[in-house]
């Protein structure tokens, strides 16, 4: 991976991390950010296990550019531990998946904004820029969606409670969203009919006080984080399309 320093007269990002299993991909934007973008120095880091190591060294970055689909991670999972590590550092999410639900969740879980990985330099630069000076990015064509006020209030004990409120059966279901299954398989594992599937998702939506099943489980996921247990920890991305 590359691993350099600009100019420091050029500077305008002292430490920027970035977290990329793409070698190629990952070398190219540390050449940019150097380069063209004026960051004066960048680590690269080509899995979450890798990115903490640095963290726990003492690497202290002012910026963090982070694909979420890295092989140790799953779904938001690497962002949301990069956050828990790094609460007031922005975190750029960068994917290869730039549909409207990814960019979405991305945004509702806290990113500092998004890169899709085949955007040119000029959005690239947009972006740090928007960062830089303390606003949220999103990408051209893009339109966000309101966040559910009742996540964005709760604190971590009334997530807990929430998540505690929940029948034995909706706790198996909301188990299986984080795991990336859709209503169907969720049904088929479950030997009940996917109507029935469906209600349990109303009724637990109800109760967890969001909107859809993408909210909540990043609501689920957040919960596992402050508790650190493991049971919402394999949130995929497919969950985030579904």
């Amino acid at each position: 991976m590359y691993d350099g320093k600009a100019n420091p007269k050029e500077k305008t990002v002292k430490m920027t991390l970035i977290v990329d299993d793409h070698p190629l991909y990952c070398d190219a934007m540390c050449s940019s950010l150097l380069t063209a973008f004026k960051v004066q120095q960048v680590k690269a880091a080509n899995s979450l296990t890798e990115a903490t190591r640095l963290l726990s060294g003492g690497l202290v970055p002012d910026l963090v550019l982070l694909d979420i689909g890295l092989p140790d991670t799953t779904g938001l999972s690497g962002f949301l531990k990069l956050k828990e590590l790094l609460p007031d550092v922005p975190i750029l999410v960068i994917s290869a998946d730039s549909s409207d639900e990814t960019i979405q969740a991305s945004m509702d879980a806290g990113a500092a904004g998004f890169i899709p990985k085949d955007a040119p330099r000029h959005v690239i630069a947009d972006a740090l820029a928007e960062v830089q000076d303390g606003e949220k990015f999103l990408p051209p064509g893009f339109w966000p969606q309101p966040r559910a006020r009742a996540q964005d209030a709760a604190s971590p004990e009334d997530i807990s409670q929430r998540l505690a409120a929940l029948t034995p059966q909706q706790s198996r279901i909301i188990n299986l969203i984080c795991a990336g299954k859709p209503n169907k398989v969720i049904a088929y594992e479950l030997s009940v009919t996917e109507g029935t599937v469906k209600a349990h998702i109303t009724a637990l939506l109800r109760r967890l006080g969001v909107s859809n099943r993408t909210q909540a489980a990043i609501l689920a996921n957040s919960a596992n984080l402050d508790r650190g247990r493991t049971e919402f920890s394999d949130m995929d991305a497919r969950a985030l399309l579904n």
